[in-house]
């Protein structure tokens, strides 16, 4: 065994030797983990790694949480969706289920995920855009009609206004004949991520963890199929989290809301079985499996060692997982097939135990029933053509997936340590450590895009000379808010008001003295017609309606751009606005609507301090009206709008208009994101400057966007001359 292990150790240095002697470069890759990957790995690698003799279905359950895994029954085909009405999003689901989908996933518009009525002045441009609108119980019978939910495992993604919708469900349920214990699926309710990353909070940490809690405890007793949170990764990643970074967080989360839980004295082996957990899975193909087998271990492992779990299955972790959003490009987006597969394939070699594949035209609009149709077979055809249903975690034993699971492990208990000595998660949140954290990962991530070291196909390297058109879905945005404005005036109409208050009034009661429980007190409220608004602002005259002032991390995209000779052209626009302006260019960085995606934002808002901008950042959900404000008083002389929701054919136009009004539309206004080709029209006769896309370089937008404020201040310039020389 010596003799083996000498001749072994021998081969391996020769073997680097002739690596060498090629003249390779970068032989050894750091990720942005700070994981070094090897050239070459041997069986010297994994020789020390403690977990090679776990076997799936015991703990640490590093191989899966099921003995059988897949070859037992694979993955539940889970498709995400919701759009426009509820009407609309249920003919949808009932193709979907026809055509082999095993388990509902929906999206909520951001009107519903911010507790605000369709009705709402701060809404205009969100109902039914990037979900469906959900304001009552009758849409929400609407949306499952005809779905039996005594058989259909519902998913829902919903975190700030869980109470209303998650009690809207159940009163669904109930009208339908399904009693409360036969429903199953999940609720997200995933609140400390949302005050990382996602944003679609409403009400301060602390209160917010009480209607976690609530809700945990009154799905343990009563739900007995139900998942009550979903603890989640997945937006983390989309933000700009590394992989380590969004695994120790999202580890963090489960063990915080195990702590808040057992605090309000519930017994963590009677709802701890019940929790689960939902990923991201980017293009790292081989990393993202390490990262769901680490995940398994380091949950087992912390909550044996925290909370001394005396059911096995309190230490079981299971996991949904969702494709990338963030991998998916505008630029030939037929490439994101592509993408979508390799990331399912990483999924489930990773022993996920459901998955939603992102259709290929995320990128640029909502999905159409022909690029859904692409997503949901791909998971078809990985179960029933390839054979990986056939055995057990094929990866095991793998020297290189092997090591970096382990690596994953160490470098991710690190953080979740860190975390720990600051009193936990929702100390750490406040003190914005985990935010501030994933903000310089992913502006880190985009300099290294940007500046090519990271290739991207088909926008950074190997770009097409001509774009495919794709067919992009458009919802009238009016039209949907008009008939739920219809809905609830008829619902307001017909139910007992009086019944209504005293629900709402109880709600309140319970809030501000920390009795009863919210969930159970939200059923109540909607049987009787309680609207998702009306409940969640019973709430917020108690607790008070969340916001943040935003924070821009520094000196880290041109620090980590590799390309420097790309600013040349940045520095010599700078040089020519200061000539005509005597001042460095002013831009405010604008979120408007109710999306709380920021991730686009705040990296233009760092990048572009970082090339010598004077930046201003607005806080997250302004209406149009307040976003100008905010600009005119900061004087700035232009005006940057993220625009991720499909709200910006509403939105980017009152805005203009809100300038006019005001005589300020010197300002000039640029915008970027999730835009369609098709909208680009639009908005440049609305009275847009620019428009940069998904995949445009920040440098680029940076030399446009000077280049334009000082043609706009030559023009102003030269019509105030013309005006006094008349």
């Amino acid at each position: 065994m010596v003799e083996k292990k000498s001749n072994l150790e021998n081969w391996k240095i020769n073997a680097l030797k002739e690596l060498k002697k090629k003249n390779l470069d970068g032989l050894i890759i750091e990720t942005p983990e700070g994981i070094s990957i090897k050239p070459l790995y041997t069986a010297l690698d994994i020789e020390n790694i403690n977990h090679l003799d776990s076997l799936p279905g015991e703990e640490p359950f590093l191989r899966g949480p099921k003995a059988t895994m897949y070859t037992g029954r694979p993955w539940t085909i889970r498709q995400y969706a919701g759009f426009s009405t509820a009407l609309e999003s249920n003919q949808f689901y009932k193709k979907n289920l026809a055509s082999g989908q095993k388990g509902l996933s929906v999206a909520f518009d951001l009107a519903t995920h911010r507790g605000y009525d369709s009705d709402h002045e701060r809404v205009r441009g969100d109902v039914g855009k990037a979900g469906v609108a959900i304001d009552s119980v009758e849409d929400m019978k609407i949306l499952f009609d005809g779905i039996p939910l005594d058989q259909m495992s519902v998913s829902m993604t919903m975190n700030g206004a869980v109470l209303p919708v998650l009690a809207g469900y159940i009163v669904a349920g109930e009208e339908q004949g399904v009693s409360i214990e036969k429903l199953s699926g999940t609720i997200q309710n995933d609140i400390l991520k949302e005050f990382m990353v996602r944003n679609t909070y409403i009400y301060p940490p602390e209160p917010s963890m009480r209607i976690v809690s609530d809700i945990i405890g009154f799905t343990s007793k009563k739900m007995p199929k139900f998942n009550s949170i979903s603890i989640s990764g997945y937006h983390m990643q989309e933000a700009g989290a590394s992989l380590v970074q969004e695994l120790a967080f999202t580890i963090a989360d489960g063990l915080e809301y195990i702590r808040a839980a057992s605090k309000r004295g519930l017994l963590v082996d009677d709802f701890a079985p019940r929790l689960s957990f939902f990923f991201a899975i980017g293009m790292n193909f081989f990393m993202e499996a390490a990262k769901l087998r680490a995940a398994r271990y380091l949950w087992s492992i912390w909550t044996k060692k925290l909370f001394n779990c005396q059911n096995i299955k309190s230490q079981m972790l299971r996991t949904h997982c969702q494709t990338s959003g963030a991998s998916l490009q505008e630029q030939d987006p037929y490439n994101n097939i592509i993408r979508t597969t390799v990331e399912a394939l990483a999924a489930t070699l990773g022993g996920a135990q459901s998955l939603h594949t992102n259709s290929f035209d995320e990128a640029i609009g909502l999905p159409t029933p022909f690029s859904a149709k692409i997503a949901r077979n791909t998971q078809l055809i990985l179960q029933n053509e390839t054979g990986i249903t056939d055995t057990i975690d094929p990866l095991a034993g793998s020297y290189y997936v092997e090591s970096i699971t382990k690596e994953m492990i160490e470098k991710a208990n690190e953080l979740i340590e860190k975390i720990e000595e600051m009193g936990g998660m929702t100390v750490a949140v406040i003190k914005g450590y985990p935010k501030a954290e994933i903000e310089k990962s992913a502006t880190k991530r985009q300099a290294r895009v940007d500046s090519g070291e990271q290739i991207i196909v088909g926008v950074n390297k190997f770009q097409s000379e001509s774009q495919d058109k794709i067919e992009v879905l458009d919802i009238d945005n009016n039209a949907v808010r008009e008939e739920q404005i219809n809905k609830l005036t008829n619902i307001k109409n017909t139910r007992n008001n009086k019944l209504v208050q005293q629900a709402l009034d109880n709600i309140k009661d319970a809030a501000k003295n920390n009795s009863g429980n919210l969930l159970d007190l939200s059923i109540i409220a909607m049987r009787e017609r309680a609207t998702v608004g009306e409940l969640s602002y019973a709430l917020e005259q108690v607790y008070g309606r969340y916001g943040v002032k935003q924070e821009i991390v520094k000196n880290i995209y041109k620090e980590t751009y590799l390309k420097k000779e790309d600013f040349i052209k940045v520095e010599d626009a700078l040089s020519k606005f200061k000539d005509i302006a005597g001042v460095n260019p002013k831009i405010f960085m604008a979120k408007i609507g109710q999306d709380g995606h920021d991730r686009g934002a705040k990296v233009i808002a760092s990048a572009f301090i970082d090339f010598g901008f004077d930046v201003e950042i607005g806080t997250l959900f302004q209406t149009p009206s307040e976003a100008v404000d905010m600009a005119i008083s900061y004087g700035v002389h232009i005006i940057g709008i993220s625009s991720l929701a499909a709200g910006h054919k509403t939105l980017i136009p009152e805005l203009i208009n809100e300038l006019k009004k005001r005589g300020a539309d010197d300002i000039l206004v640029v915008c970027g994101g999730v835009i369609p080709a098709q909208d680009y029209n639009f908005l440049y006769d609305a009275g847009v400057a620019a428009i940069f896309g998904p995949g445009t370089a920040i440098p680029e937008a940076a030399s446009t966007t000077i280049n334009k404020a000082s043609e706009q201040l030559m023009r102003m310039h030269n019509y105030r001359k013309s005006r006094t020389n008349n």
